[in-house]
Protein backbone atom coordinates (compact mmCIF):
# COMPACT_ATOMS: atom_id res chain seq x y z
CA UNK A 1 0.00 0.00 0.00
CA UNK A 2 1.29 3.08 -0.95
CA UNK A 3 1.99 5.46 1.73
CA UNK A 4 0.71 9.27 1.18
CA UNK A 5 2.77 12.02 0.65
CA UNK A 6 1.19 15.29 1.91
CA UNK A 7 2.63 18.50 1.67
CA UNK A 8 2.14 20.69 4.55
CA UNK A 9 2.01 24.17 3.69
CA UNK A 10 1.93 27.12 6.58
CA UNK A 11 4.24 30.18 7.59
CA UNK A 12 3.26 29.29 11.23
CA UNK A 13 6.41 27.31 12.26
CA UNK A 14 4.51 26.15 14.84
CA UNK A 15 1.49 24.99 13.34
CA UNK A 16 3.88 23.37 10.34
CA UNK A 17 5.21 21.20 12.80
CA UNK A 18 2.07 20.32 14.68
CA UNK A 19 0.46 19.12 11.69
CA UNK A 20 3.54 17.30 10.25
CA UNK A 21 4.31 15.43 13.28
CA UNK A 22 0.81 14.50 13.79
CA UNK A 23 0.40 13.43 10.25
CA UNK A 24 3.77 11.36 10.27
CA UNK A 25 2.43 9.31 13.91
CA UNK A 26 -0.98 8.53 11.57
CA UNK A 27 0.75 6.95 8.75
CA UNK A 28 1.49 10.28 6.39
CA UNK A 29 5.14 10.88 4.59
CA UNK A 30 4.58 14.93 6.00
CA UNK A 31 6.48 17.60 4.34
CA UNK A 32 6.90 21.13 5.35
CA UNK A 33 6.78 24.22 3.27
CA UNK A 34 6.16 27.78 3.87
CA UNK A 35 5.07 29.01 0.29
CA UNK A 36 5.00 28.84 -3.10
CA UNK A 37 8.81 28.12 -4.07
CA UNK A 38 9.01 25.37 -1.20
CA UNK A 39 5.44 23.81 -2.91
CA UNK A 40 7.37 23.86 -6.57
CA UNK A 41 10.56 22.31 -5.18
CA UNK A 42 8.60 19.47 -3.55
CA UNK A 43 6.19 18.89 -7.02
CA UNK A 44 9.61 18.78 -8.63
CA UNK A 45 11.49 16.44 -6.69
CA UNK A 46 9.35 13.24 -6.17
CA UNK A 47 5.42 12.67 -5.71
CA UNK A 48 3.00 14.47 -3.56
CA UNK A 49 -0.40 13.15 -3.26
CA UNK A 50 -2.12 15.77 -1.18
CA UNK A 51 -1.36 19.59 -0.31
CA UNK A 52 -2.65 20.73 2.94
CA UNK A 53 -2.51 24.78 1.91
CA UNK A 54 -3.02 27.77 4.54
CA UNK A 55 -4.94 30.97 2.69
CA UNK A 56 -2.63 33.21 4.41
CA UNK A 57 1.04 32.90 3.60
CA UNK A 58 2.35 36.53 4.95
CA UNK A 59 3.14 38.03 1.44
CA UNK A 60 1.77 35.07 -0.63
CA UNK A 61 -1.98 34.18 -1.12
CA UNK A 62 -3.00 30.48 -0.59
CA UNK A 63 -5.89 31.42 -2.79
CA UNK A 64 -3.99 32.65 -5.11
CA UNK A 65 -1.33 29.56 -5.32
CA UNK A 66 -4.13 26.80 -5.23
CA UNK A 67 -5.46 28.93 -8.70
CA UNK A 68 -1.47 28.65 -10.65
CA UNK A 69 -1.69 25.18 -8.95
CA UNK A 70 -5.23 23.72 -10.29
CA UNK A 71 -4.15 25.46 -13.82
CA UNK A 72 -1.20 23.10 -13.98
CA UNK A 73 -2.02 19.89 -12.44
CA UNK A 74 -4.91 18.34 -10.13
CA UNK A 75 -2.77 17.30 -6.97
CA UNK A 76 -5.53 17.04 -4.41
CA UNK A 77 -5.68 20.84 -2.39
CA UNK A 78 -7.15 20.91 1.17
CA UNK A 79 -7.47 24.97 1.86
CA UNK A 80 -7.36 25.77 5.53
CA UNK A 81 -7.52 29.51 7.43
CA UNK A 82 -9.37 31.30 9.37
CA UNK A 83 -11.65 32.74 7.35
CA UNK A 84 -14.35 30.88 7.83
CA UNK A 85 -17.35 32.87 6.01
CA UNK A 86 -19.40 31.16 3.25
CA UNK A 87 -17.70 33.75 1.04
CA UNK A 88 -14.30 32.83 1.83
CA UNK A 89 -14.92 29.32 1.19
CA UNK A 90 -16.56 29.56 -2.08
CA UNK A 91 -13.24 31.74 -3.05
CA UNK A 92 -11.45 28.23 -2.21
CA UNK A 93 -13.67 26.25 -4.17
CA UNK A 94 -13.70 28.61 -7.06
CA UNK A 95 -9.70 28.40 -7.46
CA UNK A 96 -10.21 24.46 -7.54
CA UNK A 97 -9.73 23.43 -3.80
CA UNK A 98 -10.73 19.92 -2.96
CA UNK A 99 -11.97 21.44 0.35
CA UNK A 100 -11.56 23.94 2.88
CA UNK A 101 -11.33 23.67 6.35
CA UNK A 102 -11.61 26.69 8.88
CA UNK A 103 -9.38 27.11 11.83
CA UNK A 104 -9.07 26.28 14.73
CA UNK A 105 -10.08 22.84 13.68
CA UNK A 106 -10.24 19.32 15.21
CA UNK A 107 -7.09 16.90 14.33
CA UNK A 108 -9.33 13.52 14.13
CA UNK A 109 -11.61 15.77 11.62
CA UNK A 110 -8.67 16.78 9.56
CA UNK A 111 -7.25 13.51 9.28
CA UNK A 112 -10.78 12.35 8.34
CA UNK A 113 -11.44 14.75 5.73
CA UNK A 114 -7.50 14.15 4.42
CA UNK A 115 -8.55 10.64 4.23
CA UNK A 116 -11.72 11.23 2.00
CA UNK A 117 -10.06 13.71 -0.07
CA UNK A 118 -7.38 10.94 -1.21
CA UNK A 119 -10.08 8.73 -1.44
CA UNK A 120 -11.49 10.44 -4.05
CA UNK A 121 -8.52 10.88 -6.09
CA UNK A 122 -7.80 7.62 -5.81
CA UNK A 123 -10.85 6.47 -7.26
CA UNK A 124 -10.57 8.45 -10.19
CA UNK A 125 -7.02 7.33 -10.76
CA UNK A 126 -8.53 3.66 -10.94
CA UNK A 127 -11.64 5.16 -13.41
CA UNK A 128 -8.81 6.83 -15.37
CA UNK A 129 -6.96 3.80 -15.46
CA UNK A 130 -9.72 1.12 -16.22
CA UNK A 131 -11.71 2.98 -18.52
CA UNK A 132 -8.65 2.22 -20.74
CA UNK A 133 -9.15 -1.97 -19.73
CA UNK A 134 -11.29 -3.48 -23.27
CA UNK A 135 -13.42 -6.01 -20.86
CA UNK A 136 -15.02 -6.17 -17.81
CA UNK A 137 -16.97 -9.37 -16.24
CA UNK A 138 -19.57 -8.82 -13.49
CA UNK A 139 -22.05 -11.06 -12.01
CA UNK A 140 -22.11 -12.98 -15.37
CA UNK A 141 -22.68 -10.19 -17.35
CA UNK A 142 -19.39 -8.81 -20.35
CA UNK A 143 -18.83 -4.98 -21.02
CA UNK A 144 -16.89 -4.66 -23.88
CA UNK A 145 -15.27 -0.98 -24.08
CA UNK A 146 -13.86 -1.15 -27.20
CA UNK A 147 -16.90 -2.37 -28.54
CA UNK A 148 -19.27 -0.79 -26.38
CA UNK A 149 -21.53 -3.71 -25.94
CA UNK A 150 -23.16 -4.71 -22.92
CA UNK A 151 -23.82 -8.67 -22.87
CA UNK A 152 -26.19 -10.41 -20.45
CA UNK A 153 -25.46 -13.13 -18.97
CA UNK A 154 -27.97 -15.13 -21.26
CA UNK A 155 -25.86 -13.51 -23.98
CA UNK A 156 -28.59 -10.93 -25.27
CA UNK A 157 -26.97 -7.72 -26.57
CA UNK A 158 -28.22 -4.75 -23.89
CA UNK A 159 -28.48 -0.80 -25.28
CA UNK A 160 -27.45 1.98 -22.94
CA UNK A 161 -27.40 5.39 -23.36
CA UNK A 162 -24.19 7.29 -23.25
CA UNK A 163 -24.92 8.47 -19.80
CA UNK A 164 -25.93 5.00 -18.49
CA UNK A 165 -22.73 3.44 -20.12
CA UNK A 166 -20.43 6.11 -18.36
CA UNK A 167 -22.08 5.59 -14.82
CA UNK A 168 -21.71 1.85 -15.51
CA UNK A 169 -18.28 2.50 -15.81
CA UNK A 170 -17.88 4.52 -12.82
CA UNK A 171 -18.88 1.69 -11.10
CA UNK A 172 -17.36 -0.78 -12.97
CA UNK A 173 -13.63 1.29 -11.43
CA UNK A 174 -15.06 0.98 -8.42
CA UNK A 175 -16.78 -2.35 -7.61
CA UNK A 176 -17.76 -2.95 -3.71
CA UNK A 177 -17.18 1.08 -2.65
CA UNK A 178 -19.80 3.11 -1.98
CA UNK A 179 -20.47 6.07 -4.03
CA UNK A 180 -21.56 9.24 -3.08
CA UNK A 181 -23.80 11.04 -5.65
CA UNK A 182 -21.16 13.93 -5.60
CA UNK A 183 -18.71 11.26 -6.99
CA UNK A 184 -20.78 9.37 -9.62
CA UNK A 185 -22.25 13.25 -10.79
CA UNK A 186 -17.95 14.34 -11.04
CA UNK A 187 -17.11 10.73 -13.10
CA UNK A 188 -20.37 11.90 -15.40
CA UNK A 189 -19.55 15.31 -15.97
CA UNK A 190 -17.07 15.11 -19.07
CA UNK A 191 -17.52 18.80 -20.08
CA UNK A 192 -17.07 20.09 -15.69
CA UNK A 193 -19.67 22.18 -15.77
CA UNK A 194 -22.13 20.83 -13.58
CA UNK A 195 -22.46 21.45 -10.18
CA UNK A 196 -22.73 18.06 -8.49
CA UNK A 197 -23.58 19.24 -5.34
CA UNK A 198 -26.89 20.49 -6.26
CA UNK A 199 -30.52 18.58 -5.88
CA UNK A 200 -31.32 19.04 -9.05
CA UNK A 201 -28.26 16.93 -9.85
CA UNK A 202 -28.76 14.44 -7.26
CA UNK A 203 -32.19 13.76 -8.49
CA UNK A 204 -30.55 13.27 -11.89
CA UNK A 205 -28.26 10.90 -10.62
CA UNK A 206 -31.71 8.84 -8.59
CA UNK A 207 -33.79 8.93 -12.53
CA UNK A 208 -30.24 7.26 -14.23
CA UNK A 209 -29.17 4.60 -11.54
CA UNK A 210 -32.89 3.71 -11.95
CA UNK A 211 -32.75 3.91 -15.76
CA UNK A 212 -29.58 1.94 -15.36
CA UNK A 213 -30.97 -0.93 -12.80
CA UNK A 214 -34.25 -1.33 -15.26
CA UNK A 215 -31.52 -2.71 -17.97
CA UNK A 216 -28.85 -5.00 -15.98
CA UNK A 217 -31.23 -6.23 -12.81
CA UNK A 218 -33.40 -8.88 -13.20
CA UNK A 219 -35.47 -7.34 -10.22
CA UNK A 220 -34.82 -3.44 -10.77
CA UNK A 221 -37.12 -3.17 -7.33
CA UNK A 222 -34.98 -5.30 -5.67
CA UNK A 223 -31.60 -4.70 -7.15
CA UNK A 224 -28.69 -7.42 -6.68
CA UNK A 225 -25.54 -4.88 -7.96
CA UNK A 226 -26.72 -1.45 -7.99
CA UNK A 227 -27.70 -1.03 -4.62
CA UNK A 228 -28.39 2.10 -2.49
CA UNK A 229 -25.78 2.90 0.20
CA UNK A 230 -28.44 4.17 3.03
CA UNK A 231 -26.57 7.42 3.83
CA UNK A 232 -24.11 7.60 1.12
CA UNK A 233 -25.44 6.89 -1.73
CA UNK A 234 -24.57 3.72 -4.32
CA UNK A 235 -22.46 0.62 -4.05
CA UNK A 236 -21.85 -1.60 -6.85
CA UNK A 237 -22.09 -4.79 -5.01
CA UNK A 238 -20.77 -7.31 -7.17
CA UNK A 239 -17.10 -8.72 -8.19
CA UNK A 240 -15.59 -6.94 -11.12
CA UNK A 241 -12.71 -8.66 -13.22
CA UNK A 242 -11.26 -6.40 -16.24
CA UNK A 243 -8.72 -7.51 -18.87
CA UNK A 244 -7.22 -6.17 -21.82
CA UNK A 245 -7.78 -8.21 -24.53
Amino acid sequence: MTIPRILVVDDDAELRQMLTQFLQQHGCIALPATGDAGIRKHLSSGRIDLILLDVMLGDESGVDICARLRAEQSVPIIMISALSTDGDRMAGYAVGADDYIAKPFNLDLLLARIRAVLARARRSSSLSHRRRMAVFRFAGWTYDSKRDEVLSPDGYLVTLSRRETTLLQALLANPRIPLTRQEIAAALDVTGDADPASDAQGRAIDVLVGRLRAKIERDPKHPDMLRTERGVGYVFAVDVTAKDD
